[in-house]
């Protein structure tokens, strides 16, 4: 619209003003036409200035300002620009997604810089952070090559290769420790190691450069209560799950341009012996993770920690001591010292992106209209139905229950919800709370109840939004004519709970039951098991579900993650957007698959609607139409994964031997699946082309992921 709609029509003279009033105002509403364009050259002009910089010139622009300093830039950034409409997303956030993988703007603008300090290590690092958004550390792995020292003659000075890496000394514990990793100081006699995944030659060359990346980030839990797996011999595990989870190093920002990332500057998983040596450096307020005891504030002292090796829960630590087990993220206690009322526990883990839940920003939406109810210590309410009570007295159509701690809520879930309803079930910023939903009776299923009157008309339906919760336990049931029932950065254990190793409690249980109702299902970048769908075929229609950015995850690839009881078909119709499907997917339709990896069968009982675009599916699976599906293009394509069990740091993830369909698979370049708008492969193709433009004179780069 025009900054000044009226301005042409106000320089008019008074009588054809009233003129064009009598006849409707035609000439007015052209005059706003022509004023629209005006004003875009006018802004076009204002623009001009501002385009001779790269900070503030127009997205347009770049390339042209890129070619004055010979920038190149990568390809794919403009193929975005449709990704999104078929799901109603907005394709300019897909576009964002992509710059910062790309980082075009910061990348022209310190092209000059940076090869001004062409051939510096810190240089490298640099542009892992500006080109792909990861940290690294640069090492010359050349002077990690063993060599035979020469003869130092009478006169000469000190010769520097004495400071180089040399063999190893069975007496120095901790560098035998770091050996074969980014921070390795022992020397190696021969190395042939793939240093990417394309099989380029690295490594130990007497020339060689080798960057290492770390693409899994930190994600930190604060305040959550720890899991007991023994009471009687003080037990512990990090993970309220009661799995294994590695811990990471929170991350410090280097101190100067200069530097050299060290352990403390990326998120590395921390060693025993590296913790033992270096224990105040991890341990304590605001650093890698904390212990605390009985609900007290103050932390465990440092002279009670004690770094040991938990497997089999062999060790047992003397009376006093607290000992601590960071590459399992164990916690055992001493027979006289056990904690009387409980364990809470700061921590980082590694993950690959903002999925499922996390103290990650979320930015939750709020309804003007809606009330919100806070629950947790220090609020109006200490129990999630004490809320759901008090919003029920009030009256309130819309109601917001918001969870303000990271605490564990173990209470019975049970909404009725009454025509008009607008309820909400959400963490606040920054938190991550857990629902455990506990066999609380013998005689019927202790599920997250959602329950709607069935003589609700299609104009009252209520609506139901959980987001940002983890719950464990049992799954959701949903009964009656809902209208959405949406599932956003939320976690429904597949399996309901996990065991040690990350395998699953009870494989065959669904996380979702939808039991004779209507509803939209929406599940927007959440993680969840099974769902079963018991449907009325005759006189519904099939319920939409709508998998967006998420993983739906039978804990098999034979079992069924998506059907109707005894291995029928889901009388439901399936949009699958960049989303990842542990398992079979038996359904009445699916209407869209894009960009998403499905490793079991799928079989649909109408083919006739529905596309799949970009998608893997097993070969013999009963499908709508394809277009440009690997298993089409190579039967013998199938997917690889770097881990296939939720709780493991590497979940769902393609691994380094994944084939290049999977990986590159969608229709921008991007990978199949969950994680396709993190664009690794377009971050690591940026990343290659920058290193070889600034990697020291004579040397041959490799790039080495670390996770």
């Amino acid at each position: 619209m025009s900054r000044e709609p009226d301005a042409l029509a106000n320089l008019l003279p008074e009588w054809h003003r009233l003129r064009d009033a009598q006849e409707g105002e035609p000439l007015r509403e052209l005059l706003a036409v022509i004023g629209e364009q005006l004003d875009l050259v006018r802004d076009a002009i204002e623009q001009q200035y501002d385009d001779w910089f790269v900070e503030t010139a127009a997205e347009w622009a770049l390339p042209y300002l890129g070619e004055l300093v010979g920038y190149r830039r990568m390809p794919g950034y403009e193929s975005v620009s449709t990704t999104g409409l078929r799901d109603g997303g907005d394709p300019r956030d897909a576009r964002r997604r992509l710059a910062e993988a790309l980082a075009p703007r910061r990348d022209v603008a310190a092209t000059v810089a940076h090869r001004r300090r062409k051939g510096a290590l810190a240089l490298l690092e640099e542009l892992a952070a500006e080109a792909a958004d990861r940290p690294a550390r640069a090492v010359e792995l050349s002077r990690l090559v063993a060599h035979h020292q020469p003869v130092k003659l009478h006169g000469a000075g000190d010769d520097a290769r004495l400071r180089r890496g040399r063999l190893a000394d069975l007496r120095e514990g901790t560098a035998l420790d770091l050996a074969g990793g980014p921070f390795a100081t022992v020397a190696r006699s021969v190395d042939v190691r793939r240093a990417d995944s394309r099989h380029r030659r690295g490594g130990h060359t007497p020339a060689g450069v080798g960057l290492f990346v770390w693409r899994l980030r930190p994600h930190s839990v604060t305040g959550a209560p720890a899991y007991c797996i023994d009471r009687t011999r003080s037990l512990y595990t990090f993970s309220i799950l009661g799995n294994n989870t590695p811990l990471v190093t929170k991350p410090v920002p280097e101190p100067s341009a200069t530097h050299i990332a060290t352990l403390d500057n990326v998120p590395a998983h921390i060693r025993r012996r590296q913790l033992a040596d270096r224990l105040a450096d991890y341990y304590g307020p605001g650093k890698s993770f904390v212990i605390r005891l009985d609900g007290e504030d103050r932390p465990v002292p440092l002279s009670a920690i004690s770094v040991a090796d938990l497997s089999g829960w062999r060790y047992r630590p003397r009376y006093g001591q607290v000992a601590v087990d960071p590459v399992l993220g164990r916690i055992a206690f001493g027979s006289r010292s056990a904690p009387k009322q409980g364990v809470s526990v700061d921590y980082h883990h590694a993950f690959a992106d903002d999925i499922g839940g996390g103290e990650y920003p979320r930015d939750p939406e709020t309804s003007p209209a809606a009330r919100i109810y806070r629950v947790g210590p220090g609020h109006d309410h200490s129990l999630i139905m004490d809320a759901y009570q008090a919003w029920r007295e009030d009256r309130v159509p819309e109601g917001v229950i918001e969870i303000a701690h990271n605490g564990a809520h173990q209470e019975e879930l049970d909404f009725d919800l009454e025509p008009g309803d607008r309820l909400q079930l959400r963490a606040a910023e920054g938190t991550r709370p857990v629902i455990r939903l506990l066999d609380t009776y013998s005689n019927r299923p202790d599920a997250l109840n959602i329950r709607v009157p069935q003589d609700i008309g299609d104009a009252d339906r209520p609506r139901m939004v959980l987001d940002g919760l983890l719950i464990t336990g049992r799954g959701i049931s949903v009964t009656g004519p809902l209208e959405a029932l949406e599932l956003r950065h939320c976690t429904l254990v597949p399996g309901w709970s996990l065991e040690p190793e990350c395998e699953p409690h009870a494989p065959a249980e669904a996380s979702l039951l939808l039991d004779r109702t209507t509803t939209c299902v929406e599940i927007d970048r959440s993680i969840l098991g099974t769902i079963t769908v018991i449907g009325d075929e005759v006189s519904t229609d099939p319920l939409p579900i709508h998998l967006r950015d998420s993983v739906l995850d039978a804990t098999g690839h034979d079992r069924e993650a998506l059907s109707a009881p005894d291995c029928r078909h889901a009388h439901a119709v399936l949009h699958a957007h960049r989303s990842t499907v542990f398992g079979e997917v038996l359904t009445h339709a699916v209407r869209i698959a894009e960009n998403s990896l499905f490793t079991g069968r799928m079989h649909v009982a109408r083919r006739g609607i529905g596309d799949l675009r970009y998608s893997y599916v097993p070969p013999g699976s009963r499908t709508p139409r394809r277009h440009r599906c690997p298993a089409d293009l190579d039967p013998e394509v199938r997917p690889v994964f770097a881990g296939e069990r939720y709780g493991t740091p590497h979940y769902a993830r393609p691994a380094a031997n994944c084939p290049v369909a999977i990986r590159r698979g969608a229709e921008d370049g991007s990978e199949l699946g969950v994680f396709h708008d993190l664009y690794e492969p377009q971050r690591e193709d940026n990343l290659r082309a920058r290193l070889a433009e600034h990697v020291p004179a004579g040397a041959d780069a490799g790039l080495i992921f670390v996770s």
